[in-house]
């Protein structure tokens, strides 16, 4: 009870559109408050999550039919094993992700940050609601860590709670010891197995039998996304879409869920690790907003792209990028006439001439994989900006986020 009348609590403030992520001195020093609260908290979390544990058994999810399963994957081509391309359960590669349509929203409203993190600690950029959590090292990064326990509810912290538009994206990636993506659920304002909240969007469970739970009941992965136990202890990358009624769930190159009858609004981005074993969630983004690439060409000149992802400080191109990419394959495809100039932009971390250069590779790196699927590499020049043209302030993890980008630039 003690979790639910706290979440209600968020769910009912109402706050900016936008609004601004914690002042990072005072967000370490709530950090430290959250640390004393869960310690004191523990013993009452303990009986919650019996009773808790207790609900959601009632609610199982079983099997889908072998042929609805067949149904689902043929009415969803994104859930398409690509050509033997990875085995099942592991992540895909640029190869796996050509029929990936997922596009993050224009403008990040939050962006993690553990680089800096001390090892141990409570992240200082998120609010622990319950359980326990605290940043390690995992694949030689510091990564968000929810031990066997009690699990833990986490979300950014942020000025007010009510900083959600009505179009928005999150992405974050998560691994576990034991599962792929068991015992995770995200939530805009309430838990999804708690009556009530009326006017919040409903909450989305990932299940224990290798399926996803939303508006439209248990939704069961494609065969290649074999996430379960086979496979534990790998990144997944999970990106969800909302505008408004429409929503989209995609598991790595897979959309697992569409769906066209969401009712209420999102107040706030929450994140619930149960604590049945060892689980990791690294790089939370939280954007407002979509691209219609389309409109933006015609009436701006320039496509301005925060979804074309880098390796850190390398110009390899991260598989989940080719949503973005694919969305302007298919507009230069259309359009036999346009050509661009492809720019790349970094933050200010780091040398400024080595950003120069790197922001070059990573111009080209686009290039050179629009060419691979079939543009005249005539019709695409690139050009490396570094950190010369922010498009905001370099003291924020947003910040920097929003001047890390590619934008293509109509040219004659």
């Amino acid at each position: 009870m003690k979790r639910l009348l706290i979440i209600l609590a968020c769910a009912a403030t109402a706050g900016r559109l936008y609004a601004q992520v914690e002042n990072p001195v005072d967000a370490t020093k709530n950090s430290a408050t959250n640390t004393t609260n869960n310690n004191i908290s523990n013993g009452v979390d303990n009986g919650v999550n019996k009773a808790e544990n207790a609900v959601k058994g009632l609610f199982k999810k079983k099997k889908k039919p072998a042929d609805q399963q067949a149904t689902t994957a043929q009415n969803n081509p994104t859930q398409q094993v690509q050509g033997g391309q990875q085995s099942a359960g592991t992540p895909g590669n640029i190869k796996d992700y050509k029929n990936y349509d997922f596009v993050p929203g224009d403008k990040i409203i939050f962006q993690s940050n553990l680089a800096d993190e001390s090892v141990g600690e409570i992240p200082s950029q998120f609010t622990v609601v319950t359980g326990q959590m605290d940043v390690q090292q995992e694949d030689n990064e510091n990564v968000i860590h929810v031990p066997t326990g009690n699990g833990a509810t986490m979300t950014p912290r942020m000025k007010t709670t009510g900083y959600m538009p009505d179009q928005f994206t999150v992405e974050f990636d998560f691994k576990n010891e034991k599962f792929g993506l068991g015992h995770l659920s995200v939530d805009f304002g309430q838990r999804v197995y708690y009556s009530g909240g009326e006017g919040i969007i409903p909450g989305i469970t990932f299940g224990e039998d290798n399926g996803v739970n939303w508006t439209l009941g248990d939704v069961t992965f494609p065969e290649g996304l074999d996430v379960n136990y086979n496979h534990p202890m790998q990144w997944h990358h999970i990106a969800i879409a909302i505008n408004k009624a429409v929503g989209k769930v995609y598991v790595d190159q897979y959309r697992v869920a569409n769906v066209n009858n969401l009712t209420g609004k999102a107040n706030n981005v929450t994140i619930d690790v149960r604590g049945y074993e060892n689980s990791y969630v690294k790089n939370v983004r939280i954007a407002a907003g979509g691209i219609d690439i389309y409109k933006e060409v015609a009436t701006d000149s320039k496509i301005i792209t925060h979804g074309i992802l880098f390796d850190v400080d390398k110009a390899i191109i991260k598989p989940e990028s080719m949503g973005t990419i694919n969305s302007i394959y298919t507009l230069l495809t259309k359009t036999p006439a346009l050509k661009f100039e492809i720019d790349g932009h970094t933050d200010n971390t780091g040398d400024a001439a080595h950003n120069l250069t790197l922001s070059q590779q990573r111009a080209d790196a686009v290039r050179t994989q629009l060419v691979s699927m079939g543009i005249d590499g005539s019709r695409l020049s690139t050009k490396g900006f570094g950190a010369s043209v922010p498009l905001g302030s370099n003291d924020t993890p947003e910040g920097k986020a929003n001047n890390r980008r590619v934008e293509f630039v109509k040219t004659k």
